[in-house]
This record gives structure tokens, sequence and C-alpha cells, in this order.
């Protein structure tokens, strides 16, 4: 096998199932920051995701013996970390969401930081309105350009749900966010 960093992630997980903490360390380092990124854009804000990152960890090693490699360990980890910041977006449901949409008056320009700033603000406010299967159904899509098929697979949902969800999600943010643009025009 070579060393342990030049493992396959079937082989690291095979040994964490097996008590390996090493082996887990250095499968969780390889996916920690796309995990942190799903979780990270699923619930809008750096607290929850941080919160859902680690519990959607806990779960990993929780279930690393269930791994079958019948999917790609970044599939099957895409799959824990959007379903542990769906339960944090849940769990946080009633807490007010704060976010001043008035601060994007224009369309930000490419070297204007501050625009950016509340341009990538703005969106996360609006996906912070959908309901949690839009948000990781519209997350997965446009945020990691993943097929109908692979998001199918990772929440558990018959591919045509998919793509009701992404479609109504999408619609749902054109809502929200074309009068914030509209306003600036």
């Amino acid at each position: 096998m070579g060393t342990m960093a030049e493992a396959e992630d079937s082989d690291l997980a095979a040994l964490a199932a097996a008590g390996d903490d090493a082996a887990f360390r250095l499968l969780a380092g390889r996916y920690q920051g796309l995990m942190y990124g799903v979780c990270r854009r699923i619930a809008c804000n750096d607290q929850d995701a941080l919160d859902a990152l680690q519990e959607a960890l806990v779960l990993m090693w929780q279930r690393i013996g269930t791994f079958e490699g019948r999917s790609a360990m970044s599939t099957w980890l895409y799959r824990i970390a959007a379903n542990a910041a769906i339960d944090e977006v849940r769990r946080r449901a009633r807490r007010a969401v704060q976010a001043d949409v008035s601060a994007l008056d224009r369309e930000a320009a490419p070297d204007d930081v501050a625009g950016q700033a509340a341009l990538r603000s703005t969106v996360d406010w609006a996906l912070g309105q959908l309901p949690p299967h839009y948000r990781a159904a519209v997350v997965l899509r446009e945020s990691y350009e993943l097929s109908y098929l692979q998001i199918a697979d990772i929440l558990e949902v018959p591919i045509d749900t998919v793509k009701s969800r992404i479609s109504r999600g999408r619609q749902a943010l054109a809502g929200l966010l074309m009068p914030s643009f509209l306003d600036g025009a």
C-alpha cells in the first residue's frame, strides 16, 4: 500500500473502520474542506457551518464502517455534510435572519470588493430563506456543479425530485434577488 498518505480512500476507510485513528484523521483531512464548503453554502453562516461540519465528522467516524465503496468517498461525504447542514438549519430555524438587503444598491464591479461582499451577503441571505431541502439541491448543483444523478444519490431522493427542488429553489431565489437588483437599476 505504500505510505498511509498515498493510500486509497477505500483502504483508509477500511483501516478507520477497524479503529485506526490515524487513517481516519488522514481521510477526514482530505475531505474536510469539501465538507465545510457544503455545510457553509447550506447553512449560510460560518458558525452554523462549523457546527454542521463537526456533526458531519462525528457521523463520518460513527458510520465509516458502512462505507461500501459503491460510490466515491466524496459522494458519500457530500451526503453526510449536506444532511448535517440541513439538520443544523432546522435546529436553528427559529433564529431571526439578519440581513440588510438594501446594502446591495447596484451590481458590483469585478474589482469592487465591497460590492462583491454585499452581493455575496445578499445571495447567502436569499439562500437562507429557502427551505433546507431546496437549498441543499441548489447548492450542490450551482456551487459544486454536481449532476442531477449525483445530487439524487447524495440526497437519497428520485432524480425528478431533485429537478423539482432545483427549479423551485431557483424560482424562489429569483423572486428574492430580483427586487434587490431592480432597486439599483
